[in-house]
């Protein structure tokens, strides 16, 4: 391709600012460079916790965001993920201490499904029994939290440390413990999707009935 047509090509596409969700008061996020605004609907952006709350010490929080929808030269997006970085936990890890880890889906009281990710770190080597005694905590709290919250408080629960801490505020009755995080949160499914699935269960287990009574 010739210059004079990557220039031309180039005039063509327009510039459009991402803005986060209004959970986070619709900050800007970054901008992004598209011929057609449907281009843009889809594309994700990830930025860090500091850069959205001005807090240095959360520069080691990563957030992902997608594109939902255009208007005018503003890209709107939804909340996707959530994101410790791997130097952050690597830091954490101790030689001769325990590492306990779970992966938890979870839904919420408006229907999102999201996949949980907590690491507790103990002070010295916890045994196995105690290991599974804390990951029960975590499954307990994580659960216990998305029960009686909207999406958008779960997440809020998690960048402000309050699941964290109350997973803390449990498990260090089994053994003491150093530190407890929610590594990942991922977004796994909204509420239509999630009714759509059900849907499709229904008519499987009718599908399923029908062929048992034919018989």
């Amino acid at each position: 391709m010739s210059e004079r047509s990557v220039s031309k090509s180039r005039e063509q596409k327009r510039w459009y600012n991402v803005l986060a969700p209004e959970q986070f008061d619709r900050q800007e996020l970054g901008e992004t460079l598209a011929e057609e605004p449907q281009q843009v609907v889809g594309r994700t952006i990830t930025t860090t916790l500091d850069q959205l709350t001005g807090d240095s010490n959360a520069n080691n929080t990563k957030l992902t965001f997608k594109i939902t929808d255009v208007g005018s030269d503003s890209a709107y997006t939804e909340f996707i993920k959530y994101e410790l970085t791997r130097d952050y936990l690597r830091s954490l890890v101790r030689r001769g201490a325990s590492k306990v880890e779970a992966s938890i889906t979870v839904l919420t009281t408006d229907d999102y499904r999201v996949r949980v990710q907590p690491v507790a770190l103990t002070t010295k080597k916890a045994d196995r029994s105690q290991e599974k005694a804390i990951r029960r905590v975590m499954i307990d709290k994580v659960h216990a939290a998305a029960e009686e919250r909207t999406f958008e408080a779960f997440v809020d629960a998690i960048v402000d440390g309050n699941l964290s801490s109350a997973i803390y505020g449990d498990a260090k009755e089994i053994y003491p413990l150093r530190r407890v995080e929610v590594q990942k949160l991922t977004l796994e499914a909204r509420p239509s999707e999630v009714a759509a699935e059900e849907e499709t269960a229904v008519d499987v287990d009718a599908d399923e009935v029908a062929v048992d009574a034919d018989e």
